[in-house]
């Protein structure tokens, strides 16, 4: 999960779903599925799952499916994926943006949504199980487990430099529309968002950020990260640099939340929604709360067992 530890045995399960969607979306048939999974196997009993993270068992799964599939080095198992999570998103902006303009605190209902918007994860969540539309229209029934909003603030109300570390197509959508509440709030603030330098999983990269017209409210760049997730020494020299000069740093999702939680660096605030009892361990707040938690603070709930 971290930079520093094995990945837990917990976490196996949800490989096992990623290989077994992998699988499926890029058409493998039985042989070739049964490489994949094998593939994958080796891998994680070479390393026993030391020196390693789940996002290097995906990259390395997925530049395998993509081989394996014949699409050449270039094909995105989930653009079709993306997509519809990108229209569908779109479909409920409008709404979603009034409900911020009309809301008592714009900005703590724009951090919400972003953080509710964050369950579009197919990484989380196996491909055909999870009903986006009707996530959506349930955002209002999700809490925060956690929510260091003042600290955010202060943050904010000193910061000259944001950098807005993205994670998935569609979830995208409702983080332009929490970074145009913090330019009306704070117009001086010079924002830049990152996204993937490949594609993985339904993670963002440049073309879906275009597509959902993030570039039209921030700077848009690639971290330079071919994993689910950010793993700084993996990561380009203008990321690296744009990381330690910002002043505040957003990182959203699951993904990031796995690879940047032992930074305990107080200009990160990790805004996600807690999807499985390996998250709510880490963050101590419950599962299926959403999050907005300051670098180096641990929420106080009790995960249930």
């Amino acid at each position: 999960m971290s930079n520093t530890s094995a990945i837990p045995v917990e976490c196996y399960p949800c490989i096992f779903d990623q290989l077994l969607s992998l699988a499926k979306i890029t058409g493998l048939g039985r042989e070739n599925g049964k490489i994949l999974f094998e593939d994958s196997m080796r891998y994680l009993l070479e390393t026993r799952g030391e020196g390693i993270v789940v996002q290097h068992v995906i990259r390395n799964a997925t530049d395998r499916a993509i081989a394996l599939s014949l699409q050449g080095e270039d094909y995105d198992p989930y653009a079709e994926i993306k997509q519809r999570s990108n229209d569908i998103a779109l479909e409920f902006a409008e709404e979603f943006r009034a409900t911020i303009q009309n809301a008592s605190e714009p900005l703590q209902e724009a951090l919400k949504i972003a953080a509710a918007g964050n369950i579009i994860d197919f990484g989380a969540k196996q491909h055909g199980s999870l009903d986006v539309e009707k996530e959506l229209r349930t955002i209002d029934e999700r809490v925060f487990g956690q929510f260091d909003f003042e600290a955010f603030s202060s943050r904010l109300n000193s910061a000259v430099r944001l950098l807005y570390i993205c994670d998935n197509a569609g979830e995208i959508v409702f983080d332009k529309l929490c970074i145009e509440e913090i330019r009306r709030q704070y117009p001086e603030v010079d924002i830049t968002c990152a996204v993937r330098q490949r594609p993985v999983i339904n993670d963002a990269v440049m073309l879906d950020a275009r597509y959902a017209g993030l570039d039209e409210v921030a700077r848009v760049v690639s971290s330079g990260s071919i994993y689910p997730g950010t793993l700084l020494d993996e990561t380009s020299d203008e990321f690296r640099q744009l990381f330690a000069e910002a002043d505040l740093i957003i990182s959203k999702g699951q993904g990031n939340f796995e690879t940047l939680l032992d930074i305990a660096d107080e200009r990160l605030f990790f805004i996600l929604r807690i999807k499985c009892e390996q998250m709510a361990k880490l963050s101590h707040v419950l599962k299926g709360d959403l999050v907005l938690m300051q670098g180096g603070k641990r929420g106080t709930a009790q995960p249930d067992g």
